[in-house]
């Protein structure tokens, strides 16, 4: 090759390598995806309604009634709201007449006069209703005789709830750590012994006390289900094959599902024949590890494809109707699996292993036709956040239709979430619930999850009323609610308020009541079942009920400005093909974030409205204070409970320490992102003044409420954890200035080191010999081969020196794990590419010289990006500025591998083409072969949290509670992939570099 040639050549190599870096910049920000759009969020209406004073109730002199269980538990419910309530006026007697009607229809009629009154119904539930009727508005301090005259019918008959906290200890110690993720409640936990005879029959019965007193709450509530978690510790699956292919006879899931009939069996049938119907409520796929053993035996893997598999556990619930005959159905969810939700050393597990349209649809085709056959129901949620092909079902119309359409029977239940997303504020109403032929039902969460675990006022009435509204007229085949009384997310990471049981459950208990009451009648005020409950818990003064419902008409303004940034809640946001949750600077439930990716984002959407943005933090402690003037200057002779109002305001201070420490976090990495974007000093010392306030009020935070498990502190690790990098960049900003000046001032001596006049400043030679191989590498060995020790020295040392020094400087020296995998991976290639080269007789100071002066290039741009803002300011561009990422990407990728360029064409000059490529390959086969070994041997999801905790740059709470690698879709076994192909490469490389044995010459 001649000389003229190699530039040109090398310009080629240079429009090769830019072109590639800009496709992968392309597909960077095609997988990023991070876009919004605008949102259609229903209003919320709050208002207080008009108190009257609380109505008294009669003496009942005489109660005629039929004598069924029923009819007599809602009588006795009547009988204990009277003698509960603070007084009587007059008397009357009450007749309840029930016909042979549909025993399923709730409607009655309320007849006679006000001194004696007459329920009359076709049917037992319609009586049963009326008396719980009665009760309460005993309870609630309403006229029993409001509806004196009318009938009265329910719009949804179907009303669900969960199993509250039912056989959930109420631990102050565990409570406390706030450290417990899980999402399984533990119900029973003190019930289910590991070994036989695998029940406490003491601990049994104290459940059983607990159990009936819920039942009997929910049913005077109004709801008519109720689901309970479990399905495969009852089963044997004593109908597959000869009853012993799952489990032999002697196995002990045989034996522990005996047992666990015989102990929750008879509460199930209570419940059942008391008036609510049951379901057992079961992940899919869930499995023991002898069902898996045979399910992946006959099947090859777990098929969820296959109609057979499916047909397995269609013969578990053939038996779970035969054997508990009065469970009404399953309840099924596809979504969400794993560790999160298991119980340790406990054999019942599930997993996400139904993740296609095929797989959804054979399930349900076989479990559905099981239901009919059994005259049950099967529940199906559409709950499948992001997993698999049908990760959007719960949100998009499309893949409703794909998953359901033509899937049709009476036995098919299909239950969603009311929002288009979880159970967040600032959300659409879910739209899918407006399609389908399905019998459909709505879900509601009473103590709202990601606002607080309902330690904080939360009054939904408003938006419940709107989503039953437009919902209800939209699709006829709503029949039904589901209310997640105590249910959602991490039962210990919150405030220990467990209905019934402990804490001030009565703020969550509204939205319940709210829930129940306006699905039997959407036309009801929501602001008059709000004065309802104030009566009912707190006080049957009526200035007092006004004040609280004063209160609680405010209290949705603290929660959707206090705990969302508005300008970003209120737009749809999409990201790595996902749809983030409105929040996100709180991820998950009380980790307040300090990671650049979130933070940076909602910075950028929300950068045309910054100081709404802002504001609405203190908008949200002005409702607080306000509510606490309320509540304050309450009467306290006036409520019937003073440790009640003690609770209430002891919240609302709660509430306010909690939205002030939001209210500083979020102008303070506000300011630090407009820093970052406008470089201002306005904006930097904006950012400092917000750090000062913010110190303050996370000191007194915690000082108030660590430990405490009623009112627990947030969790502040991920939030200081981005803090102490944010405080670092400015300093890195000038070291990193600092290093491009000594990097520049290296080439620029190496580009004068030409003329004489500077060839013999020190280190010359050594920075020409950088510049030359660096830019020319197959000048390499001509600038090498006289450099005396010194020379050579610094031939290695100041690009190393100098790529240490940037990437400790990109880490804010805070990242050890970033440098081990990255230097690390540097220092095994050009170790190894120097090795071979010099095994085959070539120069190691060419291969070095080449590799340090790409390296160098590459410092240099990465050292020019960071000196605004710092590495801060780096990861801002990256999230927030699609064309500086794409242009940065293309040339930073074009720079990384003109590294390899560089020392394979240098390498070339010393042992030939052929073995120059061969050893770059095997090098970089090795080095990548290696390090993946190291994090397969770490675990990747262990290895990407110890980089990220260190990084800060995703949530800090995915690993804790989905785990990164689950949330981002990468499988656990990519380190061991990586490390196959690097071993791969190595070996290729290696067989290419190896020399060539010669023919010999065949003598005649």
């Amino acid at each position: 090759m001649t000389r003229p040639r190699r530039p040109l050549l090398a310009g080629v190599a240079a429009l090769i390598l830019l072109a590639l870096g800009a496709g992968i910049a392309f597909v960077l920000t095609d997988a990023l995806g991070i876009r919004s759009e605008a949102s259609d969020i229903p209003a919320e209406a709050s208002a207080v309604a008009p108190v009257a004073p609380t109505a008294l109730p009669p003496a009942f002199t005489a109660i005629d009634a039929p004598g069924s269980p029923r009819i007599g538990a809602a009588v006795a419910e009547l009988e204990a709201a009277v003698a509960d309530a603070p007084a009587t006026d007059g008397t009357a007697t009450l007749t309840v007449e029930a016909g042979d009607g549909d025993p399923a229809d709730e409607t009655y009629r309320l007849d006679g006069e006000a001194s004696a009154l007459r329920i009359v119904a076709a049917g037992e539930a319609g009586a049963v209703r009326g008396v719980y009727d009665l009760a309460a508005a005993v309870r609630d301090g309403r006229p029993i005789a409001e509806h004196l005259g009318q009938e009265v019918a329910s719009r949804l008959g179907f009303r669900m709830a969960d199993l509250g906290a039912v056989g959930v200890e109420p631990d102050e110690a565990a409570y406390s750590a706030g450290d417990d993720y899980s999402h399984n409640s533990k119900a029973f936990e003190d019930v289910i012994l590991p070994d036989a005879p695998y029940i406490d029959e003491t601990a049994l019965a104290a459940a059983r006390e607990e159990f009936d007193a819920y039942v009997a709450h929910l049913l005077a509530e109004g709801y008519t289900a109720l689901a309970f978690p479990g399905l495969l510790e009852y089963l044997t699956f004593s109908d597959v094959g000869d009853g012993t292919e799952v489990y032999d006879a002697d196995d002990e899931h045989v034996a522990r599902a005996h047992a666990m009939r015989e102990a929750f069996g008879p509460m199930l049938q209570s419940a059942h024949e008391a008036g609510l119907q049951v379901f057992f409520r079961t992940d899919m796929l869930v499995v023991t590890t002898p069902l898996e053993d045979y399910l992946t035996e006959r099947f090859g893997s777990l098929d969820t494809e296959d109609p057979e598999f499916w047909g397995v556990y269609a013969q578990g619930l053939d038996e779970l109707y035969r054997e508990m005959p009065y469970v009404d159905g399953v309840l099924i969810r596809i979504g969400e699996a794993g560790q999160v939700y298991d119980l340790p050393d406990w054999d019942y597990t599930s997993k996400l292993a139904v993740t296609t349209v095929d797989a959804v649809r054979t399930m349900l085709t076989t479990l559905v036709g099981q239901a009919e056959q059994a005259d049950r129901e099967l529940i199906f949620r559409t709950w499948s956040v992001g997993v698999g092909a049908v990760g959007d079902l719960h949100t998009n119309r499309e893949s409703y239709h794909a998953v359901l359409d033509g899937i049709d029977s009476d036995h098919l239940i299909v239950s969603t979430k009311y929002s288009l997303g979880d159970f967040y504020s600032h959300l659409p109403l879910n739209d899918t619930l407006e399609v389908g032929d399905q019998r459909r039902i709505i879900e509601f969460q009473s103590r709202r999850e990601f606002e607080n675990y309902g330690a904080f006022p939360n009054d939904l009435g408003p938006l419940y009323a709107t989503a039953l509204d437009r919902l209800l007229a939209a699709n006829p085949n709503i029949e039904g609610i589901w209310t997640w009384t105590q249910d959602g997310g991490p039962w210990r990471a919150g405030p220990m308020n467990l209905e019934l049981k402990s804490g001030f459950w009565q703020l969550a208990e509204l939205n319940t009541e709210l829930a129940v009451r306006l699905a039997r009648d959407p036309s009801l005020d929501p602001a008059a079942i709000t004065a309802d409950w104030a009566r009912r818990w707190f006080s049957d003064d009526p200035e007092t009920v006004r004040a609280i419902g004063e209160a609680m008409a405010r209290s949705r303004e603290a929660i959707t400005d206090g705990l969302y940034i508005g300008p970003f809640a209120e737009r749809r946001v999409f990201a790595i093909g996902l749809e983030p949750p409105p929040m996100m600077w709180i991820f998950e439930w009380d980790i307040l974030t300090g990671d650049s990716a979130s933070l940076d984002v909602i910075y950028e959407i929300s950068r045309d409205d910054l100081d709404e943005a802002i504001a609405g933090g203190r908008r949200a402690l002005a409702a607080v204070d306000d509510m606490r003037d309320l509540v304050g200057a309450t009467d306290a002779s006036s409520w019937k409970d003073p440790a009640l109002r003690a609770a209430f305001a002891d919240t609302l201070d709660y509430e306010a320490s909690t939205l002030g420490l939001l209210a500083d976090y979020r102008e303070m990495f506000l300011r630090k992102a407009e820093w970052h974007d406008t470089r201002s000093p306005e904006a930097f010392a904006a950012w400092e003044r917000a750090k000062g306030a913010f110190a303050t009020s996370a000191a007194a935070h915690e000082d108030a409420y660590a430990g405490d498990p009623y009112f627990p502190a947030y969790n502040l690790t991920a939030a200081q954890l981005g803090l102490d990098r944010a405080e670092r960049d400015p300093a890195m900003a000038w070291a990193s200035g600092g290093l491009l000046a000594v990097v520049l001032a290296w080439l620029a001596l190496g580009i004068a080191a030409r003329w004489r006049r500077f060839a013999a400043w020190p280190g010359a030679r050594a920075a020409r010999a950088t510049w030359i191989a660096g830019t020319r590498p197959w000048r390499a060995a001509d600038v090498v081969r006289d450099l005396g020790t010194l020379d050579r020295v610094l031939l290695v040392a100041v690009p190393a020196v100098a790529l240490v020094l940037s990437r400790c400087i990109l880490t804010w020296f805070a990242a050890p794990a970033h440098l081990v995998v990255t230097l690390g991976t540097w220092a095994l290639f050009a170790a190894a590419l120097v090795l071979v080269v010099r095994l085959l007789g070539g120069t190691w100071t060419t291969v070095a010289a080449a590799l340090g002066g790409a390296a160098l290039l590459r410092v240099a741009l990465l050292s020019a990006v960071l000196v605004p803002t710092g590495p801060g300011g780096y990861w801002f561009g990256f999230w927030t500025d699609p064309v500086s990422r794409s242009l940065y990407t293309t040339v930073a990728f074009a720079l990384f591998a003109w590294v390899l360029v560089a020392g394979a064409w240098a390498a070339a000059r010393e042992i030939g083409r052929r073995r120059a490529i061969g050893a770059t390959v095997a090098a970089s086969g090795l080095a990548l072969g290696l390090m993946a070994t190291l994090v397969g041997a770490i675990g990747l999801e262990q290895a990407l949290t110890t980089w990220n905790d260190q990084m800060a740059l995703l949530p800090w709470g995915l690993s804790r509670i989905l785990g990164i690698t689950v949330y981002l879709d990468i499988p656990a076994d990519t380190p061991w992939f990586v490390a196959a192909l690097g071993a791969a490469a190595a070996v290729v490389g290696l067989a290419l570099a190896l020399p060539r044995r010669r023919a010999r010459a065949v003598v005649a």
